[in-house]
């Protein structure tokens, strides 16, 4: 019986899909805008240039970094890529990937075998998510990584906001 038990567990943990990433590579949610610079410029497969690929976002304390791989890597299965922060924290990674060296279907398959099959499927993207972590791939071949806690928060943020503009749209209509 203990036999069949230990066969019964490991055929069942050889199925377990693995959670999701937090991040890519060596970059992960939470890191700081200094801290992703610096695994940027020792991953040439970025094509990271230093500062001038930093720049500011409108709205408060919102930092961007955006590496183009077209003269500084050519080599690299990475496109241009993009790293958003909020109060100084990644919780944004998104990965156009080459055209010319992958396909979806390659990746769809990978992140379908390690991941498990998409919590949302449409003809536009695939979306995997759990607790932590909102992983989408969108044609033609863009991989996103989210931090979904602080994507809930910006979300619920920005309902508030629009909410105010709407009360303030509906006020100005009333005066008319």
């Amino acid at each position: 019986m203990a036999l069949a038990a230990t066969v019964l567990l490991a055929f069942s943990l050889s199925f377990a899909q693995e959670s999701l990433p937090s991040g890519y590579k060596n970059i992960k949610f939470g890191m700081t805008v200094d801290e992703v610079k610096d695994a940027l410029s020792k991953d040439f497969n970025f094509g990271f240039r230093g500062d001038r690929d930093v720049s500011l976002l409108p709205g408060e304390n919102r930092t961007l970094i955006e590496t183009d791989t077209s003269r500084t890597a050519p080599y690299s299965f990475l496109d241009r890529c993009f790293f958003q922060f909020q109060d100084g924290k990644l919780y944004t990674i998104t990965l156009n990937l080459k055209k010319s060296k992958t396909d979806h279907y390659s990746i769809f398959s990978t992140l379908t075998e390690k991941y498990g099959l998409p919590d949302y499927l449409s003809p536009e993207k695939s979306e995997w998510r759990d607790d932590s972590v909102i992983m989408t791939l969108e044609r033609p071949l863009t991989l996103k990584y989210t931090d979904k806690k602080v994507f809930d928060d910006l979300q619920s943020k920005a309902m508030v906001r629009k909410s105010a503009q709407e009360q303030a749209h509906e006020d100005f209509l009333d005066e008319l």
